[in-house]
């Protein structure tokens, strides 16, 4: 297994899942073309989500037909209820996704929506975390069951005030489980000022004790590669073939050359954080003498001079007397001829 949560931290290398969901369509070959490309590009993980048509939405949902203006074509051909049927996968789909998974050195993972489809996930196809939706964030039966079954819990916030995540937090922490919370914005796609990465510092000052990442939903890599900046532990990002696929989130998903960008912009961007600690890098100090400046004659200066200070220009390299000692040169007498242009030292005066 390639999950080991002890690694995933602030300021590290974010682990990156590629948010496949429902953007297989119900379609198993689509679902592995999306595996394959992920791992290509880098991710960490590949996560699906497990609802049926009777584990998600009640029947009001399905009369209203609320969720079909998610996505932003004309589909009024279907209904909610045809749709949810044609994108679920049962669990035999799970087991050979899961084993693809593992073929291609991914990790599987997977957010349930009922007690049966943890069950099925953790204790059949043990997957190595959790990952709650910001919809159950509230559904406290729901966490503790979760809870219980005592493995890593991967906590999304959107649509939460403060009182709500902390509530969630406590009641997961009553079974002692690993915690990972994911600012979240739960719109699709939302405004950037709307975004507030700032929430990401808050929750990391919150809640010191657990490590905090991002699950986006906006479009392109930038939003998600500043979240690197602030040290976010996981990058949670929507993945697709085809943006223009009918569906609710091909739209705001990364498509393959995007997430290539996330995984390698994550990589830089951790790098170039480097140390809070100010020092010299072995670079540097060997620029230092070719890229300084040292004091030199600015005219010929005759033997016996008393040093003024328009005798002296400060010029490169700077293998000679640094320019904050001029002070010092200043009312010396020179002991012989200095040509122009000489880089000057003690012995001169």
């Amino acid at each position: 297994m390639r999950f080991v949560f002890k690694n995933i931290r602030n300021f590290s290398k974010p682990y990156i899942i590629a948010e496949i969901g429902a953007n297989h369509n119900g379609d198993i070959e689509l679902a592995k073309k999306l595996i394959d490309q992920a791992a290509e590009a880098g991710a960490d993980c590949a996560k699906f989500q497990s609802w049926t048509k009777d584990s998600i939405f009640s029947k009001k949902v399905y009369e209203e037909n609320y969720f079909l203006k998610d996505d932003y074509r004309d589909r009024s051909d279907y209904t909610l209820e045809e749709i949810v049927e044609e994108f679920s996968f049962g669990k035999n789909e799970f087991v050979e996704l899961k084993k693809y998974c593992d073929e291609k050195n991914i990790d599987f993972g997977c957010s349930p929506f009922s007690n049966d489809e943890v069950d099925f996930l953790v204790d059949t196809l043990k997957v190595p975390f959790i990952k709650i939706a910001s919809m159950d964030l509230n559904n406290l039966p729901f966490l503790r069951y979760i809870a219980s079954k005592q493995v890593p819990v991967i906590l999304a916030t959107g649509l939460s005030e403060m009182s709500e995540i902390d509530e969630a937090v406590r009641t997961i922490e009553e079974y002692h489980n690993k915690i990972i919370l994911l600012h979240c914005v739960s719109n699709y796609p939302p405004r950037d000022e709307h975004v507030n990465l700032r929430n990401i510092t808050m929750l990391q000052n919150y809640y010191s004790s657990y490590s905090v990442g991002f699950s986006d939903h906006t479009i392109g890599v930038e939003i998600p590669l500043a979240s690197v900046a602030l040290g976010v532990s996981v990058i949670e990002k929507h993945f697709t073939l085809d943006k223009d696929m009918f569906g609710w989130d091909h739209k705001v998903s990364a498509d393959y050359n995007e997430l290539i960008q996330i995984v390698q912009g994550s990589k830089r961007i951790v790098d170039a954080m480097g140390s809070y600690r100010r020092f010299l890098t072995a670079y540097d100090a060997e620029k230092i003498p070719a890229f300084r400046r040292s004091i030199v004659a600015a005219k010929h200066i005759p033997a016996g001079k008393t040093i003024e200070r328009e005798d002296l220009d400060f010029k490169r390299p700077g293998t000679g007397i640094e320019p904050k000692f001029v002070d010092v040169i200043i009312g010396k007498t020179a002991k012989k001829d200095i040509d122009y242009d000489t880089l000057l030292t003690l012995e001169d005066f």
